[in-house]
């Protein structure tokens, strides 16, 4: 059953079918009051009023039990961080001057409705942009009915938020218990769409710098219920990065996008210039995201035409310079890395992963068992990023031990299901709720043979691998991911005369060519001890802007894990305090 009485909509008693009733959210204003503008779909649970366009979702008793269930747990698990600043809320200012409330009202086409529902005040306020105090329309975040933050907002045109306040979205309890929601990029944006009825509206925290952690503590309890979301971001380049990343968090079948029109950038312009009915129009012919398989050019415009004008540029690069002239690297692919047990195949992926986050800012999730217990592999980590032994000593100073730990909570999550559950299927789902939560860019699966193997009847070795890779290679598109797989090579003898090994290659990864064939990266981990050296063997970059077959050579430093740069030549006489090759470029500064 839905309780349509705590909303005071008045079904008439029936029990289920569609029903018109009146609308609560707008009957007082009306000089007709009685008229039945507000359709229920009392099975649904869904209603829509056509005259003020309020929704509102009803839910029903098991869905309110599971809601109260999961809150609970919330708080248990995740409490509302204590540790912020938070500024009190000082009713007396929301008395605006008429200057203000000529420039919302007039200009910027905000009803004084909205504003006083809003809350905006004004005062005065020291911007460092222009180092003195200026008046400033201060836009107040609330959780809850409290006060959380506040951006104050100058004539300039700059802006300052409350400093160790906690981000969270503006007007954040609208959309608590909606079957949607619209995400726009700015205050006014979400106050513009308040203008045409709508208050199921955020405006994301920071703009569009691309920073969704905020979003993690609130995704239970604010957007997993949500049907629909319509993404209201500007029509600029960042805009468009923030809409991608706001759609791979949420989902494509969930997600609407925007379109305001020629010579309008956002929601506010485009109300200024057409409209209230305009915005309401463009949010109702809002489009879905392109069906997943199925493109033409005209939905693949934007990124046609940069390409067009701009060309293929080199990928993500780690900063070893031997290794970038040969190779660089793009999300959404599969990268397979195989060498000799011992040689370090996860010791070099480490350094990788931490490379590619500290310069591009990509956060990784390790499904990693033989890397347990986890504050083992953590240790390792903190060593290559400061450079120094774990351990109290002179390097490795307190300020650098939580400089070290902080990076690590924020930047490098693991995966390590109960009940040994070790399956594809389980290991992917947590994935994916590390890109929802934490925004993760790399997966790594270390290594492939502690996946739990689940052949299904009548499937050879060689079909279950192929299908393996193929899920792994979905995975990296859907979600936008590198995906970097290690597996082990078959076993290879020595060379009878020689007493070595022979230098391992794709395919001599254990059980399928399709290692080789699927992969997007190919890469060989080749340790010599007699040289001192390790090479790395670029065996495959399938797109030639991204690099070509070659090799990398490296020094391992075995006081911190890192792998330092050199080449083929003569090598330091044992007992030396530099390991190698004489040209090795050797990295002792700390990275954060």
């Amino acid at each position: 059953m839905r309780n349509f009485n705590s909303y005071h909509i008045d079904v008439h008693g029936r029990i289920s079918g569609q029903v018109k009733t009146i609308c609560p959210n707008c009957n007082e204003t009306r000089h007709h009051k009685g008229d039945k503008s507000l359709s229920v779909n009392i099975d649904t649970g869904l209603c829509f009023c056509h005259h003020c366009n309020w929704k509102v979702y009803v839910p029903d008793e098991a869905e309110l039990r599971e809601k109260r269930m999961k809150e609970e747990r919330r708080k248990k698990s995740t409490p509302v961080p204590s540790h912020f600043q938070r500024p009190i809320f000082d009713g007396r200012k929301t008395t605006l001057s008429e200057k203000t409330e000529r420039y919302l009202v007039e200009t910027r086409c905000i009803p004084q409705k909205v504003i006083r529902e809003l809350r905006i005040t004004e005062q005065m306020e020291y911007m460092p942009q222009s180092g003195k105090n200026e008046n400033c329309i201060c836009f107040n975040y609330f959780e809850n009915g409290e006060l959380v933050n506040t951006k104050s907002r100058s004539g300039q045109k700059y802006f300052k938020m409350v400093k160790d306040a906690e981000l969270i979205p503006y007007h954040l309890d609208g959309i608590l218990g909606t079957p949607e929601c619209i995400i726009t990029e700015g205050e006014l944006d979400a106050a513009s769409f308040m203008a045409i009825g709508r208050k199921d509206v955020i405006s994301v925290p920071a703009g569009a710098n691309g920073n969704l952690t905020w979003m993690e503590r609130f995704i239970d309890t604010h957007f997993d219920d949500k049907h629909t979301v319509f993404i209201a971001t500007d029509a600029d380049a960042p805009g468009m990065k923030l809409r991608d990343e706001l759609i791979r968090r949420f989902g494509a079948e969930r997600c609407r996008v925007l379109h305001y029109g020629e010579g309008c950038k956002d929601a506010n312009e485009h109300l200024v210039k057409y409209g209230c009915e305009s915005l309401r129009i463009a949010l109702e012919q809002a489009e879905e995201v392109p069906i997943e398989g199925i493109f033409t050019a005209q939905d693949l415009h934007a990124e046609l035409r940069a390409l067009y004008e701009n060309g293929v540029g080199k990928g993500a690069e780690t900063g070893w310079e031997n290794f970038d002239k040969n190779c660089t690297f793009e999300l959404k692919r599969l990268m397979v890395v195989s060498g000799q047990p011992g040689d370090g195949k996860s010791e070099w992926v480490d350094e990788l992963v931490l490379r590619l986050c500290l310069r591009h800012g990509w956060k990784t999730g390790f499904f990693s068992p033989e890397n347990i217990p986890i504050v083992y592999h953590l240790r390792k980590l903190a060593e290559k990023l400061t450079a120094f032994s774990f351990a109290p000593n002179v390097g490795m100073t307190d300020d650098l031990y939580d400089r070290a730990e902080h990076f690590l909570t924020d930047n490098v999550f693991h995966i390590l299901p109960g009940n040994d559950d070790y399956s594809l299927e389980t290991i992917l789902e947590k994935a994916r709720g590390l890109v929802v939560r934490k925004g993760i860019r790399i997966l790594v699966i270390d290594p492939l043979n502690r996946i739990d193997q689940h052949l299904p009847p009548n499937q050879t070795e060689l079909q279950y691998l192929s299908s393996l890779l193929s899920t792994l290679s979905r995975f990296a598109v859907q979600y936008g991911c590198l995906v970097i797989l290690v597996a082990h090579p078959r076993k290879i003898n020595r060379d009878p005369a020689t007493g070595k090994r022979p230098h391992v290659e794709m395919q001599d990864i254990s059980g399928s060519a399709d290692f080789f064939n699927k992969a997007d990266f190919g890469i060989i981990v080749e340790r010599d001890d007699d040289k001192g050296m390790v090479t790395i063997h670029i065996d495959k970059v399938k797109f030639k802007h991204l690099g070509s077959k070659g090799e990398a050579y490296f020094v391992y430093n075995r006081a911190n894990g890192r792998y330092w740069s050199c080449e083929e030549g003569p090598t330091h006489i044992y007992g030396n305090d530099a390991p190698g090759p004489v040209n090795t470029v050797f990295d002792t500064e700390s990275w954060i």
